[in-house]
């Protein structure tokens, strides 16, 4: 999640998670030309992961880590992951990863792009995120020809 937009910017998919998973999506966001300055993670074997480690140094990411049991460290994520648990993953019985995959895709869209956020003046994180980059590439081609 990308704490000033709110966008979610990935959410994998599997039974058993590990650093390589975290690292090819992180791939994908940095692909799409999103890299994080800093990356805030709780302490799962996922993200304390050498590769993670790796991935983070080579790119000039900066790692977080949530001190155990301090929930509140990490705010943004935990109140994502909540709404993401009550919205689509009670809300649903995936008969296969493959199902689960697609419904949580639609879900991440439909929370992205349809769904207004209080903390962004009720826009969609999307829709604000257009905006914000929009507004930063008007005043680097405004400043450029100073």
């Amino acid at each position: 999640m990308d704490v000033f937009t709110r966008e979610c910017l990935a959410i994998e998919v599997g039974q058993r998670l590990q650093g390589t998973d975290v690292v090819a999506a992180l791939n994908r966001i940095r692909e799409s030309g999103r890299v994080p300055g800093i990356l805030f993670c709780d302490n799962g074997s996922e993200f304390t992961s050498q590769i993670l480690d790796l991935w983070a140094y080579h790119n000039k990411v900066k790692i977080e880590f949530s001190r155990p049991g301090k929930p509140t460290d990490n705010a943004f994520i935990e109140s994502f992951n909540g709404t993401f648990r009550d919205e689509c993953l009670n809300a649903h019985w995936f008969e296969s990863l493959k199902k689960a995959k697609m419904k949580i895709a639609t879900w991440q869209r439909e929370y992205n792009e349809s769904r207004p956020h209080r903390a962004l003046g009720e826009t969609a994180p999307a829709e604000f995120a257009r905006q914000h980059w929009t507004k930063q590439e008007s005043r680097r081609e405004n400043t450029a020809g100073d």
